[in-house]
């Protein structure tokens, strides 16, 4: 078996030279489908120079075993309800408090009318989120979810972010569990698995003062799970973690897979600097983002991390852009996530990437890899299939200001 591993890693790494012994080693068992422990991991996100190409050569033919040539997308509309939150959440960008100019509360019909308007321009998934606003009642979840269901039944509803969940079951007195059963019933279709941000107590203490703690978001996501509601995974990276912390992350991600089999998919997100109120009171400290080469790593080692475990890693082009999500999509990438219609998260921490990429743009970015666009719903089954034809078009939903996201493809940046 060793034998065959060495062939194909060498097969692999034909134009790649000076490998050093000790990755080596870990990619040749990556390849012959041994798990790769945590203390692995971080030697792998610890890696630099030739290593790093050799590292993603690897996860891109797992990726390709496990996925093929397809590479998916979502048509999907972010709803951002409210941004009115008081956890003061240091990385955080977003957060008002209510009387601040650009606080912003939607009721039910405002949040229906916008689901309805995504619906019509060909959306099966409205993926919704909001800050942990004082006033809001533990019903309010329930409504909003029961609100767009009355209206359309066949939306797939993307809700409710761990901490969301936590505030909403503290509110009504229920357990996580009940919770998240009582909106399932009512038509929650799964649950994006932000806020987990780092899975590490002593980074989470500086960028969340632990006010979900590492813990915390484990029970309510293992409570999900139980009740047959799938999640996606996160993690957020490149401020004040490294190696360790991210190798822990994944690796925890990978357990908590084994017991539930209850996510879909890994979502790396990287740290948006300018506007955080983390980067800004603490220059000194924290660090603008990932670096390409980590942004590079995490994507691919999570996928040697997850081999087996977690079949789908996505890239987000609300952070990275759409030229380097085109450039991930040979890093382990699977899927390029959603195409968004609206998106304030990252946007008001600085990110500068536009707020919708069509699914026409999603399968140019695709077919330019020489990948096959898929689009799928949001548990990943195939809605359809890009090989001979092309999307529905529809124009923006938001006038853009700026370049045309797939500028990159035109000018054939060298970024491959």
């Amino acid at each position: 078996m060793l034998d065959r591993a060495i062939f194909n890693l060498d097969a692999l790494l034909e134009n790649v030279t000076g490998v050093s012994g000790g990755i080596r080693w870990i990619l040749e068992r990556a390849l012959e489908g041994e798990e790769i422990s945590e203390a692995e991991g971080t030697h792998l996100f610890a890696a630099d120079g030739a290593d790093i190409p050799a590292i993603s050569k690897v996860a891109d033919e797992l990726r390709r075993r496990k996925n093929g040539s397809r590479v998916s997308f979502v048509v999907n509309r972010n709803i951002n309800f409210t941004n009115i939150c008081y956890m003061g959440c240091k990385f955080c960008g977003f957060a008002k408090r209510k009387e601040d100019e650009g606080a912003e509360w939607l009721n039910v019909d405002q949040v229906v009318a916008r689901a309805k308007e995504a619906w019509n321009r060909g959306a099966t998934e409205v993926c919704i989120q909001g800050g942990l606003h004082p006033k809001v009642q533990g019903d309010e979840y329930r409504n909003i979810v029961l609100g767009i269901k009355t209206e359309l039944p066949e939306m797939h509803i993307h809700a409710f972010s761990p901490f969301e969940i936590w505030y909403g079951a503290s509110k009504t007195r229920m357990s996580f569990a009940d919770f998240i059963a009582d909106l399932k019933e009512c038509g929650l279709g799964s649950m994006p698995g932000t806020a987990a941000e780092i899975l590490d107590t002593k980074i989470r203490m500086q960028l969340t003062r632990n006010k979900l703690s590492a813990e915390r978001w484990i029970e309510i996501i293992r409570a999900a799970h139980s009740v047959g509601m799938q999640t996606t995974a996160t993690i957020m990276y490149g401020h004040i973690d490294g190696p360790m912390a991210w190798a822990n992350h994944i690796c925890t991600l990978r357990e908590i897979q084994k017991e539930t089999g209850g996510f879909t998919e890994l979502v790396p997100l990287s740290f948006v600097h300018s506007e955080s109120p983390l980067y800004t009171a603490n220059p000194e400290l924290v660090r603008s983002g990932p670096t390409d080469a980590e942004t590079e790593k995490m994507h691919a080692v999570s996928r040697i991390l997850l081999n087996g475990w977690i079949d789908n890693i996505q890239v987000s082009w609300t952070k990275l852009g759409p030229a380097r999500a085109h450039f991930m999509l040979d890093r382990g990438v699977n899927d390029l996530g959603g195409t968004l219609m609206n998106e304030s998260i990252s946007r008001s921490a600085g990110a500068a990437n536009g707020q919708e990429i069509t699914a026409v743009e999603m399968v140019q970015i695709i077919r330019d890899a020489g990948r096959v666009p898929v689009q799928r719903n949001t548990v990943y089954d195939v809605l359809d299939v890009f090989d001979d034809h092309d999307p529905r078009p529809f124009a923006p939903l938001v006038e853009r200001a700026g370049a045309d996201p797939l500028t990159f493809l035109k000018d054939k940046v060298p970024t491959r």
